[in-house]
């Protein structure tokens, strides 16, 4: 459960006294998500999601995020919007956390995705794209390539503990990503972590994407990574084509890809499983038994470094492929 900070409901009642969202009939945490303390709320006029920021959660990067929500709604992106205190902030504190009501969007994650919802996640990610140009704040990626070294040092010591031979491994490709990293390509707001998990369907069709906390400015081409290492991969640590095309064709038909990014799709893709890597292999190691946090398994991100590095064109992975019927 990702409930790191608990609540009681007086300070809720006189927290959301400040909302114009009705008198509280019930709440209860959500066991879903990583970096934040969530819960649903329902009240006389609704059902909205409270989210206390934790201490993972630069506060100074918020304003970027609530706002970025607020731009993408406006440009009709379906996504949650942070709903004003009367005030007009977006931000509260609750517990002593900076905390925001955002609307509640309707809608469930897949835990089984199909190649046409790869397709429409990837329509919508080229969306979100597009719709991010003019969004005058900026954030940059922290958990890009510059910020993979530091995350490194904090596990390596301990990295064969996970696996014999780890550490050579993963200081042998952090070394080469570093040396071969690309440094031209377009660049906007991303995503950054669009999981299953943060991209909700209801009744067979995409219903919106949520949790922008990863947000930031960074290649275009490196979201496109993310997706395909998280929507395409099989239990198994396969990677099924059948969904890389859907993915990818469903991007390209809102957004085409430039020959630059084509040529560096595999570095990207490569890059980002490292980052998912090293993220997941530090709360591997130091998430302390006991703690209402389920770790993700970092081996699982390690068989999708392996896959990437010994991929030689972009088409291995569905790209300028004719489309299998989902």
């Amino acid at each position: 459960m990702a409930v790191y900070t608990d609540i009681t409901e007086d300070e809720l009642i006189r927290f959301l006294a400040a909302y114009d969202v009705g008198a509280l009939t019930s709440y209860k945490g959500i066991a879903e998500g990583v970096e934040n303390s969530n819960f649903l709320l329902h009240t006389t006029k609704g059902a909205y999601i409270l989210t206390l920021y934790e201490k993972r959660v630069n506060a100074e990067d918020l304003p970027f995020f609530l706002g970025l929500m607020d731009h993408l709604a406006e440009r009709g992106i379906s996504c949650p919007l942070p709903l004003p205190r009367a005030d007009g902030k977006l931000l509260g504190e609750l517990s002593g956390r900076p905390a925001a009501v955002i609307s509640f969007l309707e809608g469930m994650w897949l835990r089984k995705p199909e190649p046409q919802h790869c397709r429409e996640v990837g329509r919508a990610l080229a969306e979100m794209h597009e719709a991010g140009e003019g969004f005058a704040l900026k954030r940059a990626n922290a958990l890009s390539v510059g910020g993979w070294r530091p995350l490194w040092r904090n596990s390596e010591a301990r990295a064969d503990e996970v696996q014999t031979g780890l550490r050579e491994e993963i200081a042998a490709e952090l070394a080469y990503l570093e040396a071969h990293w690309p440094g031209d390509l377009p660049e906007g707001v991303i995503h950054a972590d669009l999981f299953p998990d943060n991209v909700f369907f209801l009744g067979g069709r995409l219903s919106g994407l949520i949790d922008f906390y990863f947000a930031c400015n960074d290649f275009l081409a490196y979201d496109v990574a993310v997706c395909l290492n998280s929507w395409c991969f099989e239990k198994n640590g396969s990677y099924n084509i059948t969904k890389g095309m859907a993915l990818l064709s469903g991007y390209e038909s809102v957004r085409k890809l430039t020959a630059e990014e084509v040529e560096a799709l595999p570095l990207l893709a490569r890059g980002s499983a490292l980052r998912f890597f090293l993220t997941r292999l530090y709360d591997w190691l130091t998430t302390p038994p006991g703690a209402l946090v389920v770790k993700k398994d970092p081996l699982e991100y390690l068989t999708k470094i392996r896959f990437h590095r010994a991929v030689v064109s972009s088409s291995e992975y569905g790209l300028g492929r004719e489309e299998a019927s989902a």
